[in-house]
């Protein structure tokens, strides 16, 4: 076939919707054309009567498949009575149980590994889980040839522990969710494309990558995804449609491109906790636990005077310079540290990160915090930033975004005090850590319409189309994660929204803000020509944090 891509669709949890399921793939194929293949991963068999019938209906030949559908085992014991043998078979005109585990590679060179049921907690396993035998046969043949480079699609029903570590957040209790010998044949067999379900949620990771960069050549990247039921009141998606050349006939340098909004990937584990948590694995998993992420605060009243204020917390210092946050419970006991995601390597602008510059910080509230900006447009420039390492504003969670908000308001009521109006904006595109931008425009120099009339013609002028988003529409709801965009939002409440498709220009937020028709400040258009010397920092940044004090929520005597 060449390098002729493959059609393929993916399904999470049927559970016995066959007609719903099946109605909709007609649909897709109806307007986009015919697809090669649907690959259902989770509970593929319902256990209601009504499922039972419906079941019936398509073992009989009285209805049939409208493609070829591939399905994994059960995943409860109550299902476990619709597979004749561990071993794959047709169940009915073109549903085919794949089996226990294997690797199904198709006429276009397409390699699907696959892994039925749940991870077992006990021996003998359960007929609808697997055990790290089975996990090691998979993986064994493969891995011990040196061509390996990795699998294209892997069919598992559990979502591997941990694939949040450095992405985007999912929407599901991460404490209970997911298999740790998961994780581990993910990172050992490198696929392009996973697939899960059982969770009832949808979530695609950020891509992540299978090298260590500078240490290693360069791979592929893979891309969990993780479906949600057919039929969900909630809507959330269950069906994902995508294109795949099969590595083997791929152009090598084609295979290995890195996007740009690509991670570390969430499977390895630094060597000194690998020690730790190898001592206590069994059998077939190597795959991190997750571990609370220790967030330091800084101790900032030892040089400074009054330091950035933070709400109920003691300081403790830990002798480095840096003070670790105790909350306490009523009774006096010390909580455990929130945890903050983490980023994969060093970050300018992660709290925890001995690269941030401290001494810039305003105000540290729960989730977040707000610095000064460095070499920023005005004197009342400044940065909301969250304290975890999260790439956008698309990625927060609610409590992250709730106390964002907090900040938002407070900063313009600041700026309202001082006769100027508030202008955010987010770039997120070739950026680490969001840094929402939180500029002050004096009320006397130009109208909101002005604003928002110098963003839309500079915009035009580059080839760019800024969009406005309805007023109540979430970002998230437009932007899904990974997406690169520029976002601004003015004091009125309006949005504007550009997804970003090859290039932008950087500075683009400053450079509009700085032009003639607002701000007329051109020549300070890039930051890196309004440095100041750390002194001069520290004085603007004191002076600002004490003008900025009784608008400060997170302040506390």
């Amino acid at each position: 076939m060449g390098d002729q891509p493959v059609r393929v669709l993916a399904c999470g949890d049927v559970e016995g919707r066959l007609t719903t399921l099946f109605n909709r793939v007609q649909t897709i194929q109806k307007k986009t054309g015919q697809f090669d293949l649907l690959l259902c991963v989770g509970e593929f068999f319902g256990t209601t009567p009504e499922a039972e019938a419906e079941w019936q209906q398509y073992k009989s030949g009285a209805k049939k498949a409208p493609i070829h559908t591939y399905i994994l085992g059960a995943a409860s014991q109550e299902t476990v009575k619709n597979f004749p043998s561990a071993d794959g078979c047709e169940l009915a005109d073109n549903i085919t149980y794949l089996g226990r585990r294997g690797v199904f590679t198709g006429v276009s060179g397409l390699q699907i590994a696959y892994v039925s049921g749940r991870e077992a907690l006990q021996e003998p396993a359960p007929a609808h889980c697997f055990t790290s035998k089975d996990l090691s046969a998979l993986v064994s043949p493969l891995t011990s040839s040196s061509k390996f480079r990795g699998v294209d699609i892997l069919l598992t029903s559990q979502w591997p522990r941990g694939v949040w570590h450095y992405g985007n957040n999912p929407e599901v209790n991460t404490k209970l969710c997911g298999s740790s010998s998961v994780a581990s044949l993910a990172d050992k067999l490198k696929p392009r494309y996973h697939f899960a379900a059982l969770e009832g949620a949808h979530y695609e990771r950020l891509p992540y990558r299978n090298h260590v960069v500078l240490q290693e050549n360069a791979q592929h990247v893979s891309r969990f995804i993780a479906l949600a039921t057919v039929n969900n009141p909630a809507k959330k998606k269950y069906l994902y449609a995508f294109n795949i050349i099969p590595m083997k006939t791929m152009d090598p340098s084609e295979l290995v491109k890195q996007p740009q909004d690509v991670t570390e990937s969430p499977y390895r584990c630094p060597a000194k906790d690998k020690d730790k948590t190898d001592k206590q694995k069994t059998g077939f998993s190597t795959a991190e636990e997750e571990e609370p992420a220790r967030q330091f605060f800084f101790d900032m009243n030892r040089n400074q005077g009054r330091g950035p204020r933070g709400r109920g917390r003691k300081r403790h210092s830990d002798g480095d310079g840096r003070g670790r946050d105790q909350q306490h419970d009523g009774d006096g006991q010390p909580k455990q540290p929130r945890r903050h995601p983490q980023p994969s390597g060093p970050c300018w602008f992660c709290l925890a990160s001995p690269q941030v510059e401290k001494h810039l910080v305003i105000s540290i509230g729960t989730h977040c915090y707000l610095a000064m900006a460095k070499g920023g447009l005005t004197p009342h420039h400044m940065l909301i930033l969250p304290i975890g390492h999260y790439q956008s504003v698309v990625e927060l969670s609610s409590e992250v975004v709730a106390e964002m908000e907090k900040y938002k308001s407070a900063v313009k009521s600041f700026y309202k005090s001082k006769g100027e109006r508030c202008v955010l904006f987010e770039r997120n595109y070739r950026s680490q850590h969001l840094q929402l931008q939180v500029v002050p425009v004096p009320l006397d120099r130009c109208a909101t319409e002005d604003i928002k009339e110098a963003f839309m013609v500079q915009a035009q002028e580059q080839q760019m189309e800024l969009m406005e988003i309805p007023q109540h529409t979430d970002l998230k709801q437009i932007a899904p994660p990974g997406t690169p965009y520029f976002y601004v939002e003015l004091d009125s409440g309006e949005k504007l929204y550009y997804r970003i498709q090859k290039h932008f220009p950087l500075q683009f937020g400053r450079e509009v803000l700085a032009s003639e028709a607002l701000l007329n400040i051109p020549t300070r258009a890039d930051w890196k020509e309004c440095k100041q010397s750390k002194e001069e920092e520290e004085e603007s940044c004191k002076q600002l944090r004490d003008d900025f004090q009784p608008y400060d929520f997170a302040w506390e005597d």
